[in-house]
């Protein structure tokens, strides 16, 4: 199914086979550096991390989710859930599931004139974006129900939240800084690989001091310096479904950092299965 988002106008900044001789860039990241191998020499002449998936385990998922937006998070009631974000017109909610399960513990319909994106939980609300209708929802995370409704400029598409301040992609090479709040922009950086702009940012996971982001309509994930902009790994994700499950299936897109330190859950829009991994 087709996401309805217009990304004719932009291509994407580069391919699998274009990842050599790149610029360096700070991984501010532990957690990633610890989960991931990559020979000293790449290292010192500054190249692009490329990295695959292992996978550690899979679980069910709801295929009929167009997800957007993916984050663990400990909910008072029902422990460490997954919040996650469905979109498309008329079919659009936010919801609480089980890991383990794929069960929707609690969910909240959006308007049916609202194309739901990304999301992700601050330290007392959940944050959920609209694609073209320009407004963000402030919900209560135990009940995810509104408390605030807030407008903004342009479209978008991804959200993750650093402890400090919201990022925010609107499916450009640009990254938008906002007030955890107000949701007020408080600045932005141009997203970049061997000083060529990448496009089609998605869905985001702030962690470790980095931006992940699913580039869409690609099997590719990229780790992101947000002080500066530089893709610093790109992940292939490729090959998670088999053939029967990708062919009711959409793109990849949702990733949320995990229980122990370097690993992830990732699915994708329409995606029978959610899976546990790590990048190495």
């Amino acid at each position: 199914m087709f996401d309805e988002k217009r990304a004719a106008r932009h291509g994407l900044a580069f391919t699998a086979a274009g990842l050599l001789a790149l610029a360096a860039c700070s991984t501010g990241d532990a957690n990633a550096q610890e989960s991931v191998t990559v020979p000293d020499e790449a290292v010192a002449a500054g190249e692009v991390e490329e990295l695959t998936v292992e996978v550690i385990e899979s679980y069910p998922h709801d295929p009929g989710s167009f997800t957007q937006g993916l984050e663990l998070a400990e909910h008072p009631e029902y422990g460490a859930v997954l919040y996650e974000s469905a979109g498309l017109y008329g079919e659009s909610d936010v919801r609480i599931t089980d890991p383990a399960t794929g069960e929707v513990l609690a969910s909240q319909d959006l308007p049916a004139e609202d194309f739901a994106e990304g999301l992700t939980l601050t330290d007392d609300a959940v944050w959920q974006i609209t694609w073209q209708e320009h407004h963000a929802y402030k919900r209560d995370p135990a009940t995810l129900e509104i408390v605030e409704t807030v407008d903004y400029d342009g479209e978008g598409w991804g959200i993750c939240y650093d402890g400090e301040q919201l990022v925010m992609s609107d499916g450009s090479d640009t990254l938008t800084f906002r007030d955890p709040a107000t949701f007020e922009p408080t600045g932005t950086v141009k997203v970049t690989l061997d000083g060529e702009p990448v496009y089609s940012i998605n869905e985001l996971e702030c962690t470790g001091g980095q931006v992940w982001a699913n580039l869409w309509q690609t099997d590719q994930i990229v780790r992101i310096d947000p002080a500066t902009g530089e893709v610093c790994a790109v992940v292939d994700a490729a090959g998670l479904l088999s053939d029967d499950e990708a062919a009711g299936a959409d793109v990849l897109n949702g990733i949320a950092a995990a229980e122990e330190d370097g690993t992830f859950y990732i699915t994708g829009k329409h995606w029978p299965k959610l899976f546990l991994v790590r990048f190495v």
